[in-house]
């Protein structure tokens, strides 16, 4: 019960609703008795203040040798209210009269039973908290019916002085507490189990989306990865997640596609080379008395065949190990126009047997830092794509300088260029453009660009393809950023 999130969720707003109750009940109890006692204080403060004026009007009345007793007994007379009791005593604590003595005249029999019962020991401690002098003479006493309030204080009568201690059953405060625990008692259990049910209800109502994600998401397999979770609201929590996550089959979905497609295209090219390789072999091996001319025309074509199989399968494992993010980038300070004419100088042979002029553009020194036998690679790769598809004594320009955004590398040619719409897809393996470019030119597996693509955006560059107006193709690679990991490098800092 507790693996699901509504439980938990239930379970917490409970638990957290349960001892906010407590809290609250707690303080609302201990201001209510606050408050009971401080109105029970005050009325024994204005109870005494009665009593006192009735006690003086009785001495004035009465003569002067009777003393303060008989004035005492008829004011507490006078003032008969359930639940309370009074006495007098001397200032030195001896009790002179208390509403305990009035059996005899005329007290009620049902008053007088519920009057609490005035003790020595309660005197003693009354007489204790007004002669301590912190101005609170209010004690209690614990007892049956809530037990007792007492009240103390001192007065003149004549030319003496006396203490007038009232008593006060807190039977009714204690009922009134009483109710109040009874009724919190059942008011907080009820809230939190109502409570909990309404957010258990309100938790599986908005949870509902999410195991409706979870109920499709698992059915979406490798056959399936077109469906996507269904959003009922995409501006909530639910369906920003629900929407993310569609995102991300977007993403498996298109990475699935390219690895099946770049599957097919690599068991395609590979098919031609290796059914080369079979088909000559079994030809060398079926006929007896060969001449050994034939024997290495035959080996020749092997030859061929498995340079042209090792070099794809080169290309492969490159960008396999680049997908995978396994393949290492070393920078290191170099001058990129000395490494464009190193890469020049190693392809004139190829542009000499086609008679294409192989020409260099410098625009000075181009300090970087950037691993330099993949520039090589990207480079390379270029300029053989170029050569390879440009026409018997045309041109190739290669160029650098210092662009914009930072050094630049541009490697043009005069062929028949790319169609419009065909240059987004160049980039991809084992794409070939239309046929006038690709006709006679059966070697390439179509992954050098792929290659030179990646290793451009390794060095945080880019590789666009342009057509300008002239009838040539440039492949311009700004390498931007990875190329000045140091903004302070220069070409002094080589020497």
């Amino acid at each position: 019960m507790l693996s699901s999130v509504r439980s938990r969720l239930t379970l917490w707003y409970a638990g957290v609703l349960t001892c906010t109750l407590l809290l609250l009940s707690l303080a609302i109890y201990w201001i209510v008795k606050r408050s009971v006692m401080a109105r029970t204080d005050a009325g024994l403060a204005e109870l005494s203040d009665s009593f006192l004026a009735t006690l003086d009007a009785e001495l004035s009345d009465a003569p002067a040798a009777e003393g303060v007793v008989p004035a005492a007994q008829q004011s507490m007379i006078e003032h008969q209210y359930p639940g309370h009791a009074f006495a007098v005593l001397t200032a030195r604590g001896q009790l002179l009269v208390s509403s305990g003595d009035l059996s005899d005249a005329g007290m009620d029999g049902g008053r007088r039973d519920s009057r609490p019962v005035i003790s020595p020991q309660i005197l003693e401690t009354c007489r204790a908290a007004l002669g301590a002098g912190s101005g609170r003479p209010f004690r209690s006493f614990p007892g049956r019916h809530g037990g007792t309030r007492c009240y103390a204080r001192t007065f003149t009568a004549g030319e003496s002085s006396y203490e007038l201690v009232i008593l006060a059953s807190l039977y009714p405060e204690s009922e009134l507490l009483e109710r109040l625990r009874i009724a919190m008692g059942w008011l907080v259990p009820l809230t939190v189990v109502l409570a909990s049910g309404g957010g258990y209800f309100l938790a599986r109502r908005n949870l509902a989306p999410v195991a409706d994600m979870t109920v499709r998401a698992d059915q979406i397999g490798e056959s399936t990865l077109h469906d996507r979770l269904s959003v009922e609201n995409p501006d909530d929590e639910l369906g920003r997640l629900a929407t993310t996550f569609n995102r991300l089959l977007d993403r498996l979905d298109l990475a699935f596609e390219r690895q099946r497609r770049f599957i097919a295209d690599a068991s395609h090219e590979l098919r031609t080379p290796l059914a080369i390789l079979q088909g000559e072999s079994e030809v060398a091996l079926s006929r007896s008395g060969r001449t050994p001319e034939e024997y290495r025309e035959s080996l020749a074509i092997l030859h061929h065949e498995a340079r042209r199989l090792a070099r794809i399968v080169d290309d492969m494992l490159t960008l396999s190990r680049a997908d995978a993010g396994q393949f290492p980038v070393n920078p290191r300070e170099l001058y990129l126009d000395e490494l464009v004419a190193e890469c020049t100088q190693s392809v004139r042979t190829l542009s000499a047997a086609k008679s294409i002029a192989l020409s260099v553009e410098s625009s000075g020194e181009l300090p970087v830092v950037a691993d330099e036998s993949l520039l090589s690679r990207m480079l390379l790769n270029l300029l053989d794509n170029a050569i390879k598809y440009t026409p018997a004594g045309g041109k190739v320009t290669v160029a650098t300088r210092h662009g914009a955004a930072g050094p630049e590398i541009t490697v043009s040619d005069n062929g028949p260029g790319i169609s419009q719409e065909l240059q987004p897809r160049i980039f991809e393996r084992f794409f070939r453009a239309d046929q006038a470019r690709t006709r006679g030119n059966s070697d390439g597996a179509g992954l050098g660009l792929s290659i030179a693509k990646w290793i451009a955006e390794a060095h945080h560059g880019s590789l666009p393809v342009r057509r300008p107006k002239a009838p040539s193709s440039p492949c311009v690679c700004p390498l931007q950023r990875l190329l000045f990991i140091n903004p302070g490098f220069n070409s002094e800092s080589l020497d």
